[in-house]
């Protein structure tokens, strides 16, 4: 009965989750917002149940997807161009806000040792870009902004984790040297990246070795699990490694399965991801009960106000890390400064005021050990733990409500660069495919008629850069199989192209994702959604 009682928990919140992510869509409000709030006021409500998250299992159940899909859905060209920026904010403003916020919760929390006040720092330091990007993906902001937020959200947690373990080591009776702490760091990063190639290698193999759609698309399941299970073997970042696989892998995964696989496996993956994302961010709502009845009688508000404080630090800190760490590097560099002017002040204000904390934060907190080695209780566990929640709560309800409306005063530019790289895309397709449609015509391929309707059919696209032409394959079954033959190869050669297009950094893997997808789809509505690249 136990069992059936925790079923119906579950079912409960995934219905307050779907009702709850609808409304956010018709008032345009980042869904993790309402979802925290959601889940406060359910936590509220008497007879609900208290509701304990198991840290190691929000750990391994909730990030790996969560990274992977990330990753896999990030432009590895912007990413490469943006290294610079992605840098100084996931690992230098991490550490430098790391080191603010345990200056501030010592001052606030008189007895807290350094260590306990820089794994509060750790936990506290990375943001979370999910809700931010949403919005500004929605809202046409700068592409370079939303590269560079979903960037920083991918190895920012990685340098936060390592100092997290770090200063949790010392606080539990460990010792600390700053030369083995920059090796462990050094360490975790080059070997996590290094696993999550290899996963992701070996995930490809996988999928070109099975040509079951519904297999490939478990093999994908699979294989961030993978990574973080073998990163945390080794004592390397799981973070990183995901994060590496699910970049290699987009780099690959074009040419290794079928159409149909990549549209089912995308429907699977979205549907994943957002049940993840929601129960993670309505679970930390209702953590708040558990978290309060921690606190001594009379301590409650002393620690919510260190909270309040603490988020404002880090709010704060970032707001001034973000400008200087635009000019100074251009301050140093004359050559940097000609080859990547400074970005305008709306586009900089924004991503220092985008920091909203999630997922992470409140692993991280929920992981704290409960004693030290000399078996007596953590310092200060219950008070980091529910400072971590009001920073969680106090930038995803401050800073999430106020992004769209300050999106929109800023009146940022609408970035026109990928509608150009899409027409420039499409119309190299479009070549591509008239090329390989003049090869076919000179082979012994009875299709004299079928290649004229379908040269027409690209020529008509060359003339428009990017129409949708609609070709009607008709006629007898002999036919009809034969304009699929020819349509399979024209597709293969514009998928091909547009791949080429992605590697030489003529255009990002945003604008492969849209131009492919549309590609599967005319594939399956041909009926040849199953046949691979090389069919």
């Amino acid at each position: 009965m136990e069992g059936l009682h925790q079923l119906e928990i579950v079912i409960l919140l995934l219905g307050v989750v779907l009702a709850l992510t609808t409304i956010a869509q018709k008032i345009v409000v980042p869904y993790p917002i309402l979802l925290v709030i959601g889940g406060l006021i359910l936590s509220l409500i008497p007879g609900v149940p208290t509701v304990t998250l198991n840290p190691d299992l929000v750990f391994l159940v909730f990030l790996p997807p969560i990274l992977w899909a990330a990753a896999y859905f990030t432009s590895w060209r912007e990413f490469r161009r943006n290294i610079r920026p992605i840098s100084l904010l996931a690992i230098g403003l991490v550490v430098v806000t790391s080191g603010a916020v345990a200056v501030v919760a010592r001052w606030l929390l008189p007895g807290m040792g350094w260590a306990e006040a820089i794994a509060l720092g750790a936990i506290v330091s990375p943001p979370d870009a999910v809700s931010a990007t949403a919005i500004g993906k929605r809202l046409r902001i700068p592409r370079r902004v939303v590269t560079i937020l979903e960037g920083e959200s991918l190895v920012n947690d990685a340098t936060a984790l390592v100092v997290y373990r770090m200063a949790v080591g010392v606080a539990v009776g460990g010792s600390f040297a700053p030369g083995q702490g920059l090796m462990t760091f050094v360490f975790a990063a080059s070997v996590g990246v290094a696993i999550g190639i290899a996963v992701s290698i070996a995930t490809r193999w996988a999928l070109c070795a099975t040509h079951d759609s519904f297999t490939e698309i478990a093999i994908t399941l699979l294989a961030p699990y993978v990574a973080w299970v073998v990163g945390e073997q080794l004592h390397a970042s799981a973070v990183l490694a995901c994060v590496a696989g699910g970049l290699h892998l987009r780099q690959h995964f074009s040419a290794a399965v079928s159409p149909i696989t990549r549209i089912q496996g995308r429907a699977v993956w979205d549907v994943l991801v957002f049940v993840l994302n929601g129960f993670i961010f309505i679970l930390i709502g209702l953590e708040l009960r558990a978290l309060s009845q921690a606190i001594p009688p009379g301590g409650l508000g002393p620690v919510l106000m260190t909270g309040i404080v603490v988020s404002v630090a880090a709010i704060v800190v970032r707001l001034g890390w973000v400008p200087l760490a635009a000019l100074i590097p251009r301050w140093l560099s004359a050559s940097l400064r000609a080859r990547d002017p400074l970005p305008a002040w709306p586009n900089i204000f924004l991503i220092g005021w985008t920091g909203m904390r999630g997922i992470v934060t409140l692993a991280a907190a929920l992981a704290l050990p409960v004693a030290t080695a000399a078996g007596t209780p953590l310092p200060f566990r219950a008070e980091i733990i529910l400072i971590s929640f009001t920073v969680i709560l106090i930038t995803l309800v401050l800073q999430g409500l106020s992004l769209t409306p300050l999106i929109r005063a800023l009146h940022l530019e609408e970035d026109r660069g990928f509608e150009q790289e899409e027409m420039l895309a499409r119309e190299h397709a479009a070549s591509m495919a008239l090329t390989r449609l003049d090869t076919l015509a000179g082979e012994s391929w009875s299709v004299g008629e079928q290649v004229e309707r379908l040269r027409d059919h690209y020529g008509r696209r060359m003339q428009r850069f990017g129409g949708n032409g609609h070709v009607d394959p008709e006629c007898s079954l002999e036919s009809a199989e034969a304009f699929r033959r020819l349509r399979h190869e024209t597709l293969t050669a514009e998928r091909m192209a547009l791949i080429g297009m992605r590697n030489d950094g003529t255009i990002s893997d945003e604008v492969l994702h849209r131009l492919e997808h549309e590609l599967d789809i005319e594939a399956v509505r041909l009926g040849i959604g199953e046949r691979r690249v090389h069919a």
